[in-house]
């Protein structure tokens, strides 16, 4: 069921509010980003997003650099969580969040264990495909 989602870092600093289903499907992928972070995700479209506070508090990291490629990973500079990424994507409707499904509040543990998990290959750059191992996501 689509409902209004309240999110925060660690630390609190940075809050931010989206709107979301978590039935209707979450994400793990193997890319070195994704992996090292141990990254859960579930997109929303940018219209579906809100900061409410901490936008003094985020630093983003680049990996691919500055050159309009890639995600904008955002973190707490406090507590150094990463609450959600940003991006653009034709295939995902335009821009976009992946938030970070571990930093949701108030949802119950039944919740997150019954919220479906599609995995990714983003090591091989095959989004679209399952990696062959997916136990360690």
């Amino acid at each position: 069921m689509r409902r209004t989602f309240h999110g925060s870092c660690h630390c609190g600093a940075v809050g931010f509010a989206c709107e979301a289903d978590l039935a209707a499907g979450t994400s793990r992928c193997n890319c070195s980003m994704c992996m090292k972070g141990r990254f859960w995700k579930i997109v929303v479209p940018a219209s579906d997003f809100r900061l409410l506070r901490g936008g003094d508090a985020l630093t983003e990291y680049r990996f691919q650099g500055d050159t309009g490629a890639g995600i904008h990973h955002y973190f707490c500079a406090t507590c150094g969580i990463k609450p959600f990424g940003a991006g653009e994507h034709e295939a995902l409707g335009g821009k976009f969040y992946g938030v970070n499904v571990a930093c949701l509040d108030g949802v119950t543990d039944e919740e997150l264990a019954q919220a479906p998990v599609a995995f990714e290959d983003g090591r091989n750059n095959r989004w679209g495909s399952e990696p062959a191992e997916t136990r360690y996501l």
